[in-house]
């Protein structure tokens, strides 16, 4: 079996570390400016490196499918720490958009949400309404001359909203309708007088997620994707990406080298950790589990390419990735033992890793709806009566 990419990819490859090396770092060496950002993003699109599954019209490179290019791309822009095409929430909401938007909601958003000026959050969970997506309670009435929506309610857990300056959501049009019916997907600008965003202090004292409240905040009729009270359905394309996004190899491939390091960095009993055993042999279980997905995602998007049915490996990666981020953090745990507790010392990126891995199996769908899905779509498996419904 052939597991390279090849001499064709190999010049390809060349090709991008030459033109990374001549727009990144940016000359003024300010990597977080949002104008270096954005120069870097629209040379990469007119590359076609960035946004490639994406239409000219809409912003994009509209390159055709290739898994080579494609990942040769992702792994030369996270060795350079280069800006990528994943902004949290952009990546969910454009290719939404391009299933069931409007032409004209299209035209107006996706452009700008490619090159960064429009940011956007996910109004999904609510309190009491997290797995159970479907008990969503905040509402939207049309006014009366129907020329606008009137939202009230509050979503919860809401990532990056407090730099978003729009929000995809779901809320409920039609109240007297049956659960899963009634639901509406609407976009909506959240820097208006209506919305108050009130960031929430982890125990890793970062402030990643919000709570986000409405009260009267309006949007324009025309800000619906989808049908009215439909919205089931466009939430279902969303997860779908939500969940693609988070099984994304560049994250976990990362931590298992950062995982490495570390175990030969920290000493133990006058020696490195990696020379014990048991880390020795936990890190070669953790390697053999990963790499096993790693190509088994690239058989997944193969499949995907030349339009074959493979779409229940990515609830299922998402699952493994999970589980797998997870048993990493409690290794890196083990490693640092009581340093671990430590949260002014140099590894407090750990005890971040470690508590970002059990957000993982709550984010995009808790594991046990992910387990679910894959024992009722996959298996056959009669629905669990008692479950909470999940997308």
């Amino acid at each position: 079996m052939e597991l390279g990419f090849g001499a064709e990819y190999d010049a390809f490859r060349q090709e991008v570390r030459d033109f990374i090396a001549a727009h990144w770092p940016p000359a003024d060496g300010n990597l977080k400016s949002r104008d270096n950002v954005r120069a870097f993003v629209e040379a990469a699109i007119g590359r076609g490196y960035m946004h490639r599954s994406i239409p000219r019209r809409f912003g994009g490179s509209e390159q055709q499918p290739d898994i080579g290019k494609a990942e040769v791309i992702r792994e030369e822009l996270s060795r350079a720490r280069a800006p990528s095409d994943r902004i949290p929430g952009n990546g969910l909401v454009v290719p939404t958009l391009l299933e069931w938007g409007t032409e004209e909601q299209k035209q107006r958003f996706i452009a700008p949400t490619l090159r960064g000026d429009i940011i956007w959050a996910q109004g999904f969970s609510e309190p009491g309404a997290g797995s159970d997506l479907a008990a969503l309670r905040t509402r939207a009435e049309l006014s009366p001359d129907g020329s606008k929506w009137i939202v009230n309610g509050q979503k919860i857990w809401t990532t990056g909203a407090h730099f978003a300056t729009h929000m995809f959501l779901l809320v409920r049009s039609e109240p007297d309708a049956p659960k899963h019916a009634g639901i509406s997907y609407l976009l909506i600008d959240i820097r208006q007088p209506g919305v108050t965003v009130r960031p929430l202090v982890q125990m890793t004292r970062q402030k990643e997620f919000n709570e986000v409240f409405f009260d009267n905040a309006e949007t324009p009729a025309d800000m619906l994707v989808g049908e009215r009270g439909k919205g089931w359905n466009v939430t279902r394309s969303t997860l779908k990406h939500e969940r693609s996004g988070i099984a994304a190899m560049t994250w976990p491939l990362s931590m298992f080298r950062d995982l490495v390091k570390l175990a030969k960095e920290v000493e133990r009993d006058g020696q490195s950790a990696i020379k014990d055993v048991r880390v020795r042999e936990e890190l070669a279980a953790i390697e053999g589990e990963l790499l096993s997905i790693v190509y088994s995602t690239y058989r997944s998007v193969s499949l995907d390419v030349h339009g074959q049915e493979g779409e229940t490996f990515t609830t299922m990666r998402k699952l493994y990735m999970t589980e797998l981020a997870g048993r990493m953090g409690k290794l890196a745990r083990d490693i640092l033992e009581d340093d671990f507790t430590d949260m002014g010392g140099a590894r407090l990126k750990w005890i971040e890793r470690f508590m970002i891995s059990l957000s993982m199996s709550i984010a995009g769908g808790t594991s046990n709806i992910q387990r679910n899905i894959i024992a009722e779509r996959v298996l056959g498996l009669p629905r669990d009566r008692v479950q909470g419904a999940g997308a």
